[in-house]
């Protein structure tokens, strides 16, 4: 069986590869998002390696193989149903669920996440809008725009918040721009850094350019 450490590369190095698909994975890149030390990713590589799950070339980079992208859609499917748990079952704030999810992802049976799943009817996103991978192992790719290149003046639906930290998390909540709001951009001012939205029985807010690229939307049917 895998270590926990193990399935925390291997679901980094996916999320990394769903980033920027047709690019190797530095190890830079694996020690910041794992707060981890560069030489201690440089070895848990060579690891991964011997045991077939990833390809690795120092100073190129790092991809997963077949086994090792099994595995880690695997684990990226525990940890999205366990925050859909814990936020519709649990009662947990959104915000608080992500790290509860890091430790649970590695302790809770695939018969017990499966009944989850069961329960939830089958959900395609978790809290954030993140596609939640099939039992298959199949993961939905959907064609969504940020608020920085959507259409101006056209009424979007939030569909998914790529940025997690509890800090954004709360400001999204408490802007009424969590997935499934609905929100039309007015204007965007590159030169003050700003965009206007328009949003139902709610009113106008003023958004950084910066915040707004972690908000993605999805026209509204």
């Amino acid at each position: 069986m895998p270590t926990s450490t193990v399935e925390d590369y291997l679901k980094c190095i996916l999320l990394a590869e769903q980033e920027a698909p047709d690019l190797p994975v530095g190890t830079g890149q694996i020690a910041v998002a794992l707060s981890v030390a560069p030489g201690t990713v440089t070895a848990m590589l060579k690891t991964l390696a011997n045991s077939g799950l990833v390809s690795y070339e120092p100073y190129s980079g790092v991809s997963l193989t077949d086994p090792g992208r099994q595995l880690a859609v695997h684990v990226l499917r525990r940890h999205r149903l366990v925050e859909l748990f814990l936020v519709r079952v649990m009662g947990l704030d959104w915000a608080e669920v992500h790290d509860e999810a890091e430790l649970l992802e590695h302790a809770v049976s695939d018969r017990i996440i499966e009944r989850m799943d069961a329960m939830l009817g089958g959900p395609d996103v978790d809290p954030h809008g993140d596609p939640i991978p099939t039992a298959g192992g199949e993961v939905e790719h959907r064609e969504l725009m940020s608020l920085l290149d959507c259409p101006v003046a056209k009424w979007l639906k939030v569909a998914r918040v790529t940025d997690q930290t509890a800090e954004f998390l709360q400001l999204v909540e408490t802007e009424g721009l969590k997935p499934g709001s609905r929100l039309k951009v007015v204007r965007r001012d590159e030169a003050a850094d700003t965009m206007q939205l328009e949003r139902p029985a709610v009113g106008p807010l003023a958004l950084g350019l910066r915040a707004a690229s972690k908000i993605l939307v999805s026209e509204t049917p």
